[in-house]
């Protein structure tokens, strides 16, 4: 009888070793990157599902198969992943500083996609993608960016390098070392064309600059439960009123917003202002913005103040009647113009620096966004009467 049930012991102890390994020192640490992520218990995809891992959650990493690890939950179980699903600490530290940052950021508008899109860690189609955004779900607009499609992830160290072995000299190595080193050879003859080269003129372009390869527009937006990602901006629409977004004309809307409300009838209607862009992949965050009243009269939206041609950057500020936008001047610099709604009318109440772009980091790659804590200056009473008299006067 014992020799019956000794191989059946043993057989249902192996089966319960097969998901658990034995506790051993890990090669290194990971963090899930997916909101979920499936481990397998082999290295194929179509393998058996052993654990599944959250966005965030631990992982010991036990073994290594060229781009696939062997990770170990909290829980013990250990299964296989593609080394795309997991992230380092650096990576999972500059997520966490992302969502901070951009926590008492202002919003640029509400956007909204038409199917499921992933947020990337990093601007960056190899970064990994650790939520998702679902169809109609709506997320902040906070920051913009280009980047070459070519650029890779920031590396990781999931497994720290092993420690250099310094190998001691030994005689030999000493009797080479005294052994006198080979005269340098002769310096190459100048070019006959010498003179020409060294005349001033135009540098002309590296050859990264003049083949820079096709480039991805890329979106910071922040979802409801404060985390931050980067979308592909393409996906994205903002999710301002059809009566007001059908005179974009065929420009691409960047951020809206609400300077107040009318009331027509018992109807509220909104003041709009948006930002507009020609194309995608521009290294400006707009080229144009425009103000937008509903006309009591003719019970419809009509255009009360409109720029076009200029070179924009995030962020605009804006409140009930009155907006900052900045912009760069012909110099270079960037100024910071502030506006007030004088009834239906949009007047300019001056200018102020946008200051130096703050950074932000994401790795080996920063993107920019411009200074948020220079506020509008409100005028007061006397001041808006002064401006209304000035406008009346040139009239």
């Amino acid at each position: 009888m014992n020799r019956v049930v000794a191989p059946v012991a043993v057989l249902i102890f192996l089966t319960a070793c097969d998901q658990k390994i034995a506790p051993q020192s890990a090669l290194g640490h990971a963090f899930a990157g997916p909101a979920t992520l499936n481990l397998h218990q082999d290295i194929d995809l179509k393998s058996p599902v052993v654990a599944v891992a959250h966005h965030g959650d631990p992982l010991d990493i036990v073994a290594q198969r060229r781009r696939w690890y062997q990770v170990r939950t909290t829980k013990g179980i250990a299964g296989w992943t593609s080394d795309t699903q997991l992230l380092d600490t650096a990576q999972m530290n500059r997520l966490k500083a992302l969502a901070k940052e951009t926590a008492g950021m202002p919003s640029q508008g509400v956007a909204t996609t038409f199917s499921t899109v992933n947020v990337h860690s990093e601007p960056s189609r190899t970064s990994a993608s650790f939520v998702q955004i679902k169809e109609h779900e709506k997320v902040d607009v906070i920051a913009h960016k280009v980047a070459l499609r070519s650029a890779t992830a920031p590396k990781r160290e999931l497994i720290p390098p092993r420690p250099k072995i310094v190998k001691k000299k030994g005689k030999e190595n000493e009797k080479a070392s005294k052994v006198p080193l080979p005269p340098p050879p002769a310096a190459p003859a100048l070019p006959t064309d010498w003179q020409e080269l060294s005349q001033p003129g135009q540098t002309k372009p590296e050859e990264d600059e003049q083949a820079r390869g096709p480039i991805d527009d890329w979106t910071l937006i922040r979802t409801d439960t404060g985390q931050s990602g980067w979308v592909i901006t393409s996906a994205l629409y903002l999710a301002i009123p059809d009566e007001v977004a059908q005179y974009a004309e065929g420009h691409r809307i960047t951020s809206y917003f609400s300077l107040g409300k009318l009331d027509d009838g018992g109807e509220r209607k909104d003041i709009w202002l948006w930002t507009t862009s020609d194309t995608l992949g521009e290294d400006h965050d707009f080229d144009g913005y425009r103000v937008f009243v509903w006309s009591l009269r003719h019970h419809r939206y009509e255009t009360a103040y409109i720029q076009r041609r200029e070179r924009g950057f995030f962020p605009v500020l804006a409140r009930a009647g009155e907006f900052s936008v900045c912009l760069e001047s012909p110099d270079g610099t960037r100024i910071r113009k502030q506006y007030v709604m004088m009834g239906n009318a949009v007047k300019l109440a001056g200018t102020v620096p946008c200051g130096k772009p703050a950074e932000l980091q994401t790795g080996t790659q920063n993107f920019a966004v411009s200074d948020t804590r220079q506020p509008v200056t409100k005028l007061s009473l006397l001041d808006r009467a002064k401006t209304k008299l000035k406008g009346l006067f040139k009239k």
